[in-house]
Parts: structure tokens; sequence; C-alpha cells
């Protein structure tokens, strides 16, 4: 293998570049609900390697913070979803653990003198230019981090480096000039957006049914939670002069106006009331708790009944995750605070999820029979056009361009792009996250003169993000992948 790759190495460095270019300007997706298999624990295991859920969590939030810069602090969850950036994130680790495996073949190490050499010359932990561990200890606690967390995970990553270094070419010139090159180049084209609108559909109730039936474990009902509670009012009484006169001396400190200054008894006393009187509806809420527990309520007071779901609760949504947390040992949730009133709350019942009936999901079946005949229907237009449509020509434009292109937002636009000045076709169409389809037909191509040039950070930092597609799939073909992460 190692010989098979220096061999090629000189292909090999312009096509990683090329590649991770593309890959700088991609979108991304939002990070989903995932379920796993048998392997409790894990998401993905690449050869002996396995992959944990808090790493594909980390790698998400690492991406998403990365396009939440591009985009100037606009990037959010939806954006993310629409352009696959839990895909992405699992993709990266799982190119990291195949350069892993191959690590470990050949007997690759990081020792603890490297590790450290790395870590003294980063300035996060420095304290007056020389490394520091009290500095290092906080920072890695200020992110989160324990040291054994962080340490392996450096190791890893200079593991990687160290291997792809075997790819490297003695000269960085050609490097940079590779990267150079690929940001420089600029299309002229034209293209036609084809949306889902365009299309018209009728299905039939057959159809309906069809798909319902093949997809029922998609369509569940949420946990709902029969619950009965109880409420006690704000306690609006009057204190007695030395109920007032003692809270003010205990807590006289606390009172005080907007510059600081400590209130008279005479200025704090309706402060005082107000807080005697919030006192007084806390402890008889605790009593009324009491008495719900054992059966004891009040005569003439009554238990009011709800059904709680995620989707849709009386009650805020704080209030509503703890009601998901009450089970038959633990049915009475103890007084909580809603406005100025406590509420006490008992289940009386949970409702699992269930699979819809088809009535029950025919809303959710219709909008997916929609979605999935006019992605099929649009393929289909796509395909029988590209080769003959007339649209709407642009200027020169480059990877950065995604403003320029009419009709697509930002972040359609520079996943059109990414996945444009990837592809090898002068015509052809691309499929986005969102839906639409682009037909395209390159016009005119050039260098731009005012290239960016890549320094040497640059050029050493993609090569640690990503691999050439020759290698991972050499690399797939010795090492399994396995997933099992469901909607990935």
């Amino acid at each position: 293998m190692i010989t098979w790759m220096q061999r090629h190495r000189k292909y090999l460095v312009i096509t990683i570049w090329i590649s991770t270019i593309a890959f700088i300007g991609a979108g991304f997706v939002g990070w989903g609900q995932y379920n796993y298999g048998d392997k409790a624990g894990a998401v993905a295991k690449v050869g002996s390697i396995s992959i944990t859920s808090a790493e594909l969590q980390k790698s998400y939030s690492n991406l998403f913070n990365q396009y939440n810069q591009l985009f100037q602090g606009k990037f959010d969850e939806k954006q993310a979803k629409q352009f696959g950036l839990q895909r992405q994130a699992l993709r990266q680790l799982v190119n990291q653990a195949l350069v892993l495996n191959l690590s470990k073949s050949y007997g690759m190490v990081i020792t603890d003198e490297e590790l450290w050499n790395v870590i003294k010359s980063q300035p996060a932990f420095a304290k007056e230019g020389t490394f520091n561990k009290a500095a290092y200890a906080e920072t890695l606690k200020q992110n989160h981090l324990s040291i054994k967390e962080y340490e392996e995970s450096m190791k890893k990553e200079l593991l990687i480096q160290k291997t792809l270094y075997l790819l490297a070419s003695g000269n960085k010139a050609i490097e940079e000039n590779a990267i150079a090159n690929a940001l420089g180049v600029a299309d002229k084209i034209n293209y036609k957006i084809l949306t889902p609108s365009m299309i018209s559909l009728t299905p039939t109730e057959t159809e309906l049914k069809a798909l319902w039936e093949k997809n029922q474990q998609k369509f569940k009902t949420s946990p709902s939670y029969d619950v009965s509670y109880v409420t006690q009012k704000p306690i609006t009484s009057t204190p007695s002069a030395k109920e007032i006169g003692d809270y003010y001396d205990m807590n006289k400190q606390m009172l005080k106006d907007a510059t600081g200054k400590v209130l008279s008894l005479n200025d704090a006393q309706p402060m005082i009331v107000t807080a005697l009187n919030e006192k007084a509806t806390e402890k008889e809420a605790l009593r009324l708790y009491i008495d719900y527990k054992k059966g004891s309520l009040k005569s003439g007071m009554t238990a009011q009944k709800a059904t709680v779901t995620a989707e849709a609760s009386p009650f805020d949504p704080e209030l509503t995750k703890e009601i998901a947390t009450l089970n038959d040992q633990k049915p009475f949730l103890k007084p909580r605070k809603v406005s100025n009133e406590y509420v006490i709350i008992k289940l009386d019942k949970m409702n699992p999820e269930r699979t819809k009936t088809y009535e029950e999901a025919k809303t959710n079946v219709i909008a997916l029979y929609m979605s999935e005949a006019k992605k099929t229907k649009l393929q289909e237009l796509a395909q029988n056009s590209y080769k003959t449509f007339s649209g709407t020509s642009s200027d020169f434009i480059t990877r950065k361009d995604s403003s320029k292109i009419a009709g697509l937002s930002a972040p359609e636009g520079s996943e059109f792009l990414t996945k444009l000045f990837a592809s090898k076709q002068k015509q052809g169409f691309i499929t986005l996250e969102s839906g639409n389809v682009i037909m395209y037909n390159v016009l005119e191509q050039k260098l731009l003169q005012d290239k960016t040039l890549a320094d040497g950070n640059a050029v050493l930092k993609l090569k640690g993000s990503l691999l050439d597609q020759g290698l991972i799939k050499a690399l797939e073909s010795k090492y399994p992948v396995e997933i099992y992460v469901e909607g990935i």
C-alpha cells in the first residue's frame, strides 16, 4: 500500500488539493436524530476502529462552527440540515479512521515527546511566552475537555498527519501553485434552476396506501402523558408590622435602590410584603403537594386533567421535559412556579409511541409521496433537458461568488458552485440538498490573474483535512466500513 501511494504521489498531490478545495466550499446537513443498531455506543466501525456518538457530535459541532463563521453568524440548524452537515461530519470521521487503520498496520505511533513538543508550542497554553501547565489545564477546562481526552485527540491528529506525510511532494511550490490555480479558476456559465414547485402531481389513494405500507415505521405518534394537576394561587395577605420589621432586619442588605443604597424600612415595605407573600405561597404549595400525594385534597378542590406531548402541552417546554421524566415509581412532580402560581403535577398514564394508522399518517404520507415523486420527476426533466435548455448567462464566476447566482440563496449558491467546480462535465445538472436542480452549460473558462496564493500553512492544514478520493477507495477496499446510524 505504502509503495503504491509513494509511486503515485505526484498525481495524488494535485487531486488531494483540488478535492480539498471542493470540500471547503461545500454545504453540510444539520444534526438530526439517529438510532443505534446492535452496536450500542458506536455510530460506525472502520476496520478495527470504532467511531463513537461523542466523536460524531464533536465533528458536527466543529463543522457547524466553521460554517457559522463563514456565514458571519447567520448559519443555523435549518441551513445545516439543507447542506448535509451530519453526513459530512460522519464522512470526515470515517476518512480519519481509514488512515488510522493504515497507521496501525505499519506500527506507526506518536511518542509522548512528539506530543508534548506540539502541545508546548501552542500559544493558547502559554503564559508570558512560555508554556504553562496551569494555563494548559485551565484552557482545556474552559473548553469542557479533560487533559486525557485532549491528548488522545491530539495523538490521533498527529498520527494522521504523519501518515499523510508519506504522500507529500518535496516541492511545496508545486502544491501551492496547484491550490492557487484551483482557487483562481473562473467559469462563465449558462444555467437554469428547476424547482419542485414546477412539478404538479395528484397521488391516488392506492399509491398513498402502498407508500404507507412500505414506510409504516417512519410514521409514529409521539409519546404522550395523561396528567392531573392542582394549582396554588398566590397569597395576598397583609403581614404584621413585626413580620415586616423582622424581615427587614434580616435582609436589609439585599434591599437597595438603583444606586446601591440600602432602602429605609418605609421605602422597602412594598418589596417586603411581596417577598413575604411569595414565601407564604410557596409554603402553602408544599402543603398542597403533601396533601395531593396522600390523596387528601381539601373539600371542593378538584385536580385538572391534561394530555401532554412534546408538540402540544399547556406547560412551558422545560416543565414539559420534566413531565416526560415521571414514571409509575415517581408519579408526582414537586411544586413548580408557573407565572405567579405554583402547579403540582401527577402522572396518571404514560402512552408510548406507536405506529400511526393510515388515516392518522395520511398527511405525512402525502408529504413524503410528493417529495419523493417530485424529486424523481425533476431528475427526469433535467436528464431530458440539460443538453438543449436555454437559461441565464452569468459573468465569470469563482467558487466564492455564491451571491451572483440569481434565484439561489447564498448557501445554495455555495453548494452549487462547489459541485460545479468539482465536476469534469462541460454540460450537466446538479441536484442540491434543498431539492432544487440546476442545469448548466460552461460557456467559457479562464484562469484569473490575481489568483489567491496558498501559503505553506494552508498547504499543511489542507493535508490534514481531506484525503484524495482514490486513496479513500483503496483504503475502503482494505478496511471494511460499517455504519450503525440510520438516516445519514
